[in-house]
């Protein structure tokens, strides 16, 4: 396909027609009349040898492809705006932008709330704007990456894109006050026994890659997408949960719980923004990465070790081709 032979301007139409199932409306949302709507819809069905839209009583529906267009018209003309937006320089002190970020609630917990205040001080026009992190992540990388400004997101699930380094974290349990099972310390034998609650999602197995090589597999009773409430579903129960100590310290008295060590020496979790390549020469996005390199050095110190006052004890880093974590 020679994109050169291509009128993108039908990239709009596409969208709009396929989105609203109507020329007239298609035509006033993209600013043609309705007789220059449908002349784009002919040359659409010309080229894609299919009517896309097709008559079904009063109203049109989506052929199949049609439907396979839906999706991918959105994500070619977000793709296309984030292209024509990129800028050669950047202020931030003046400049009005919103970057969004694919993020889970513990990312924005322990690094998005500080790098929000940061943006606050330094870029009062710049908007921050956080989405929670789609089940489908590890196959929907590519296309995510190229619609929104980064993925917070540690090393381990996703691959082949470009990222920064933020901050390390670790793993640590959280166990109820009261719970009768659990002494001083908790042991091996408590996690391969004890129920658990875990953070659930399609990605969950790195979490507990290094517990399968010990020969325990968690005994799940409940399962969450989101990290800030285990505490609560721990407390008054004999359940136990695998939680990041970053965000174990931030909810510490929240909820009758107490956080352990864990009893054999978990992996490091290292966080890192992810983007696009599309986002690699941008001033903006160069700005974004720079700020987020400096506030996680903040959050966790020098180095990724973590600062003295959090609770968090640094751990060896192994191999460091095997970080095998979740966020």
């Amino acid at each position: 396909m020679n994109l050169a032979s291509l009128d993108l301007n039908l990239v709009v139409a596409l969208r709009a027609l396929l989105e609203e199932r109507n020329v007239t409306r298609a035509g006033r949302r993209v600013g043609l009349s309705q007789p220059a709507m449908s002349a784009s819809l002919s040359r659409l069905r010309r080229h894609f040898d299919d009517d896309l839209l097709s008559r079904v009583g009063g109203h049109y529906e989506l052929t199949a492809l049609g439907q396979v267009l839906l999706d991918r018209t959105s994500t070619a003309c977000d793709l296309l705006e984030r292209l024509f937006t990129s800028q050669a320089d950047f202020d931030p002190a003046v400049e009005e932008r919103e970057f969004t970020i694919v993020s889970s609630d513990y990312a924005v917990a322990v690094f998005g709330a500080e790098l929000a205040r940061t943006v606050h001080q330094e870029a009062p026009g710049i908007r921050l704007r956080f989405v929670q992190t789609p089940t489908g992540i590890v196959e929907q990388a590519g296309t995510l990456l190229s619609t929104t400004d980064g993925l917070f997101m540690p090393h381990g699930i996703i691959s082949g894109f470009p990222a920064t380094e933020l901050y390390r974290d670790q793993w640590v349990f959280l166990v109820a006050d009261d719970n009768p099972d659990v002494g001083e310390r908790l042991t091996r034998a408590d996690v391969a026994r004890l129920p658990w609650v875990t953070y659930q999602r399609t990605y969950d197995a790195p979490a507990v890659r290094q517990l399968g090589m010990l020969g325990i597999e968690p005994k799940v009773e409940v399962s969450v997408d989101s990290f800030t409430v285990l505490p609560f579903l721990v407390a008054g129960t004999r359940r136990i949960a695998l939680v990041q100590a970053l965000l174990a310290e931030r909810l510490r008295g929240v909820a009758p719980v107490r956080i352990m060590e864990a009893p054999y020496e978990s992996v490091p979790l290292q966080e890192a923004l992810w983007w696009h390549p599309v986002h690699t020469h941008d001033a903006a996005h160069m700005w974004l990465r720079e700020t987020a390199a400096r506030v996680g050095a903040s959050v966790t110190g020098h180095d990724g070790e973590a600062t003295e006052g959090q609770g968090i004890q640094p751990v060896d880093d192994p191999d460091p081709g095997d970080r095998s974590a979740e966020g």
